[in-house]
């Protein structure tokens, strides 16, 4: 990858989790009836063909990550866990009241936070807790991310026990000072105790997060930690750059400056050399920033083409309708977006009134809709087509002239109604992605919102 490539391209822009990306979503058309009218007719489309998705958000951590950027809270104080989880089972009632009929699950992820922060028994509790009013549907998925430092095999059982058989752990990096200047020290040891725990409990895929781009890291750094990476072997990786928004209230980016960041230049260097290590291995790419076995399931919807992303990440089967519950957890019923307050105390004060406690969202109209579509498509295939009529939009040919300087630096092709993207513009999808992107071409932000795409 060429140092030119990359001062060129290096810009911020959005990771697209969703579009419309959330700094633009319409406040002004959105209400919590167009949510609830908008989910009931996904639901009622989609549950009997493919089930819903859930994703619970549990924000309690003991310590703070300095890289981190998801909503949290930080205690020691383990009271806090019961009523939390009593306040998700309402929210979930609430939306059981809302549907028409028995959801069906096809996929469900805890994520954080930290999921292992709450004990085993008040894990097993909200899992029973939601699952007593739901069908699982064939082949569904249950995913959960633990930290090495304290899932424990009582953690791995108890949730075996309700149906979960797939676990990620996030690594980062092994460097001490890395570790040190995100706060965030567990050794090897701690990681590879974690990952054989699971696979003996029985556990089909574990995942590991690794960051590249973090405050001190040299290129050797990554090296050793995909070295060590290696020895465990887990089934798939997130191997993805450090998002460095410090601007975004709350989130601890400040532990260190921002000279102490590896330049554009040794973050490609470092995602070079880590993909080619992975590559030795056996990991193919899946998506952008993700790698599996051949044997993972995330790797075989690739294959099938039924690779999907949403507010969870690349997912393994596409699910119409998702219900997020807890803290600022975000919903899709791919009509609209919804997401629940940021504040504990709000959420509590919502649902102790029964009332959904969503704060802000947004509806998609038919435009956003075939965008939506197209960086889907991008973003999991590397190709989008328009033969069909519903895929075309009166502003393609804009488009198609935003990425001609791309595709003469080899980073896509663009054919007589598709756009195919090159194995050397596969690092560069977000910016690919930018240029149907809108919404953000009509106003460009004032302010930065996203963190850097390389």
């Amino acid at each position: 990858m060429s140092n030119l490539l990359i001062s060129k391209y290096n810009i911020a822009g959005p990771r697209y989790t969703s579009y419309p990306t959330v700094p633009y979503w319409n406040q002004e058309t959105f209400s919590e009836l167009g949510w609830k009218s908008s989910l009931v007719k996904s639901f009622n489309e989609s549950n009997l063909a493919e089930g819903i998705s859930l994703y619970i958000h549990l924000p309690y951590c003991e310590s703070l990550c300095t890289f981190c950027g998801c909503n949290k809270r930080i205690t020691k104080q383990h009271s806090v866990e019961s009523p939390y989880i009593n306040a998700v089972l309402k929210e979930w009632q609430l939306y059981l009241e809302l549907l028409d009929d028995t959801p069906i699950i096809k996929e469900l992820h805890l994520g954080g936070g930290t999921p292992t922060f709450f004990s085993p028994e008040n894990l097993t509790c909200l899992i029973q807790g939601i699952l007593k009013d739901a069908k699982l549907a064939e082949g569904y998925e249950f995913s959960f991310e633990g930290h090495p430092n304290n899932t424990t095999k009582e953690h791995l059982q108890a949730l075996f026990n309700v149906g979960f058989r797939r676990v990620s752990y996030g690594v980062q990096d092994y460097n001490e000072t890395v570790q040190k200047a995100i706060h965030r020290i567990q050794p090897f040891e701690h990681v590879k105790r974690a990952t054989e725990l699971a696979r003996e409990i029985g556990y089909t895929s574990v995942g590991h997060d690794i960051i590249f781009g973090l405050p001190f890291q040299t290129i050797e750094h990554v090296e050793q930690t995909i070295l060590k990476t290696k020895e465990l072997l887990p089934d798939r990786l997130a191997f993805y750059s450090y998002a460095h928004v410090p601007w975004i209230k709350g989130n601890g980016q400040r532990g260190f400056n921002d000279e102490d960041l590896p330049t554009p230049e040794v973050k490609r260097q470092q995602y070079e050399l880590g993909k080619k290590l992975l590559a030795d291995v056996g990991y193919i790419e899946v998506g952008m920033d993700h790698f599996a076995l051949p044997t993972d399931s995330l790797y075989k919807s690739m294959v099938s083409g039924k690779l999907h992303r949403n507010f969870m990440g690349y997912t393994a089967s596409k699910t119409q309708a998702m219900i997020g519950l807890g803290v600022s957890s975000i919903s899709d019923s791919w009509y609209g977006f919804a997401q629940n307050e940021k504040s504990i105390e709000s959420y509590y004060a919502l649902i102790n009134n029964n009332k959904l406690p969503v704060y802000r969202g947004h509806i998609l109209n038919e435009e956003d809709l075939i965008i939506r579509k197209h960086i889907l498509n991008l973003m999991c295939q590397f190709k989008t087509t328009w033969t069909n009529n519903d895929l075309f939009f009166e502003e393609l040919p804009d488009v198609l002239v935003r990425l001609k300087e791309m595709e003469k630096d080899g980073l896509l092709k663009i054919g007589s109604n598709t756009i195919e993207v090159t194995a050397k513009g596969q690092p560069f999808v977000r910016n690919i992605c930018m240029a149907f992107d809108l919404l953000l071409q009509r106003k460009q932000p004032d302010t930065q919102l996203f963190s850097m795409t390389v």
